[in-house]
């Protein structure tokens, strides 16, 4: 099975900023950024299912893209970064933040989630929809997201998996 992993576009945070299961808003170039999405996805149409993280700026991408009525699956969240939500990496005064930041594959954010557990989240989506025999899927979603499918899919390894981190608004197509 096909899949095109979709990141959704630019969001308006300060740069910096912890916002994993946190609704923030796109900026202010969403319908330009959109468009070029929408038009790199037309290469790969059509699709048997479309699927959604419930994060609007997920569920906002899809829409553009056509697929309103994407299924939403709670699995295909960005990390939860706890306790940090919101809060700029540089003012986080929690001890656990260097912990976090020496080993972030590994450590789990305080009262949030590490790596391991979206990569769970993730691979229990993707042998779900190995499943379902589909030919071709579109999947609206978030960078930790595409890095742990591609890891799935054994495009790069862990150690460097954040090295193959999508833009904004890119696709990274895998085969499972």
């Amino acid at each position: 099975m096909e899949i095109i992993l979709v990141r959704h576009t630019s969001v308006a945070v300060p740069k910096g900023t912890c916002y994993g299961w946190t609704d923030v808003e796109l900026s202010n170039t969403f319908e330009q950024e959109a468009t070029a999405t929408h038009k790199a996805l037309l290469d790969y149409a059509p699709f048997d299912a479309a699927y959604t993280s419930p994060l609007s700026r997920a569920t906002r991408l899809a829409t553009f893209c056509g697929y309103k009525d994407a299924t939403t699956d709670l699995r295909l969240r960005e990390m939860n970064m706890g306790d940090w939500e919101m809060q700029r990496f540089d003012e986080i005064t929690d001890s656990n933040l260097q912990r976090w930041y020496n080993d972030y594959m590994n450590v789990r954010t305080t009262n949030g989630e590490g790596f391991p557990d979206l990569y769970s989240r993730v691979s229990s989506f993707l042998n779900q929809l190995k499943m379902l025999h589909h030919q071709r899927v579109v999947v609206f979603a978030h960078g930790g997201v595409l890095v742990c499918a591609g890891i799935y899919a054994g495009l790069f390894k862990r150690e460097n998996a954040f090295q193959n981190l999508t833009p904004f608004g890119g696709l990274l197509k895998i085969n499972i």
